[in-house]
């Protein structure tokens, strides 16, 4: 495999040492993973974590990494791609950077032989993928988007993105199937095109692994104690009733009786539910509780999952797990954040100028895959996991404290070197995390006497309308002792 130091030395992927779950006196040594580096904001911060959080604890000499950065693709021609693909396949425990698929200008900003497409489709197929895993992430004590966990399993190959095209003019469009084993073809559409300019599109839907997406999306609900819902446009479109089809067979014979005794299909009078993509995208905004899953084709979940993001406050508070399969059987599973390398922030580093990243969505991804490589070595809640564990609850403590990251914490929030400091310096902490002032709560948020503030709020509210008009906002700030003046009062004063 091809690798890249940009910013760190990288290990040699000839070299191969023994590991063993286990800490000793200095680190953790760490099973195998895979570790695919992109670049611009979100490399900058993971070189940061890197270099500061794992590094000093862990030994990850066992760890092979790999640069899918715009001009290593590009200088090696796709080799490095294809490399990280076969090592992902071999290890089956993949960390994944955001990475850039290039425009068309920024192919010529680079000064790239040519704009290359999305890694994603080389790696769904390479690791027999068949859903991305997309849940929203939840912290004790600060208020999101949804106030229970969100669920989301998108069918991860099929659809759209692996379409044939061509745009072409007036005549006739024939799309023909011929078996592989043999036998006659088959007409699968034929259509008379009138226009002058046409685009004409041909994809594929696979079915075959809908009962691998079902099994994980059906086990996650009842595990999370949510109500599952599946998610197409069949209605309209004939082709993905298969998809659904497919779904309820699995649930009916092997979990509607474990959803029924556990009181999960209520919401849905007793039966799995199945939601037009256009009515999903409306209940998304009203089922604010969450409690819920969804699972869906290719491209409705990217735009559902889109839609989570946002109403959960960002794409940084969302997890992207892609789960596939070795001919074995055994679960490959590949953990990205589900945002992208954040330009404009890189942009304003380079000027010299303070950035504030939120690295959570990155560092989720980062323990999903420590913890997948220590499942397949037999090390399930060993070093690794406690390790991890730590790492996320000083990330959670500090954004509750006021000590996040300015997205959380506003602009008192800290630098991207500061958290990611802040975190380091409380993971070498001996004594408990909740005995440690600096880790609680904010004052402000639990000194509160929210009856104090319910009784002056009524007080204030003269007209009892449940809102306060600018008048009573006058007579409030009377009241408070708060004067605003003009500056040339105040000069007076």
């Amino acid at each position: 495999p091809m690798f890249f130091a940009r910013h760190a030395p990288l290990r040699s992927v000839s070299s191969r040492v023994a590991y063993r779950g286990y800490a000793t006196n200095a680190k953790i040594v760490a099973p195998p993973m895979a570790y695919i580096a992109g670049e611009e904001m979100t490399h900058y911060a993971m070189n940061l974590i890197l270099d500061q959080w794992i590094r000093p604890r862990v030994d990850i000499s066992s760890w092979e990494f790999f640069d899918l950065s715009c001009v290593a693709r590009d200088s090696t021609d796709d080799k490095v791609l294809h490399d990280a693909v076969a090592a992902g396949k071999r290890i089956k425990a993949i960390f994944k950077e955001p990475t850039i698929t290039p425009t068309e200008v920024q192919k010529k900003k680079m000064n790239l032989k040519k704009a290359r497409g999305s890694p994603n489709g080389a790696m769904r197929k390479g690791w027999n993928g068949y859903t991305i895993s997309r849940d929203t992430i939840h912290i004790d004590g600060l208020k999101l988007g949804f106030k229970n966990p969100v669920l989301f399993d998108r069918h991860a190959v099929g659809g759209e993105y692996s379409a044939g095209f061509s745009t072409v003019g007036a005549g006739e469009v024939e799309t023909i199937f011929r078996p592989s084993e043999g036998g006659e073809p088959v007409v699968v559409d034929r259509r008379q095109l009138k226009g002058t300019k046409n685009a004409v599109v041909t994809y594929d839907n696979p079915l075959d692994n809908v009962i691998d997406l079902a099994h994980h999306f059906f086990s996650r609900c009842l595990e999370a104690k949510i109500t599952p819902y599946v998610v197409t446009k069949k209605t309209v479109f004939k082709w993905q009733e298969g998809f659904w089809t497919q779904m309820k067979s699995v649930f009916d014979e092997h979990y509607k009786q474990k959803f029924l005794d556990a009181g999960l299909l209520k919401p849905t009078g007793g039966e799995l539910a199945h939601l037009i993509s256009d009515n999903a995208t409306m209940q998304l905004i009203k089922w604010t509780d969450g409690g819920f899953g969804m699972a869906c084709h290719n491209y409705d979940g990217d735009m559902l999952t889109d839609e989570v993001a946002q109403l959960h406050r960002s794409p940084g508070f969302i997890t992207s797990n892609l789960i596939g399969k070795d001919d074995d059987g055994t679960p490959i599973k590949e953990f990205e954040a589900s945002h992208g390398t954040v330009t404009d922030m890189w942009e304003a580093h380079l000027r010299g100028e303070e950035t504030s990243i939120n690295p959570l969505g990155m560092v989720e991804a980062l323990i999903g895959a420590m913890n997948h490589s220590a499942d397949l070595a037999g090390q399930t809640g060993g070093p690794i996991y406690e390790l991890t564990s730590k790492m996320r609850v000083i990330i959670h403590k500090l954004m509750v404290a006021g000590k996040g990251t300015r997205d959380i914490s506003g602009p008192s929030g800290v630098t991207t070197e500061e958290f990611v400091a802040l975190v380091a310096k409380y993971l070498d902490a001996t004594e408990p995390l909740d005995s440690i002032p600096e880790l609680q709560p904010s004052r402000a948020a639990t000194s509160l006497d929210t009856a104090k503030v319910q009784s002056l709020y009524q007080r204030l509210d003269a007209d009892k309308d449940g809102k306060i008009d600018f008048e009573e906002f006058v007579q409030a700030l009377n009241l408070l002792n708060v004067q605003p003046k003009t500056l040339e009062e105040a000069h007076k004063a």
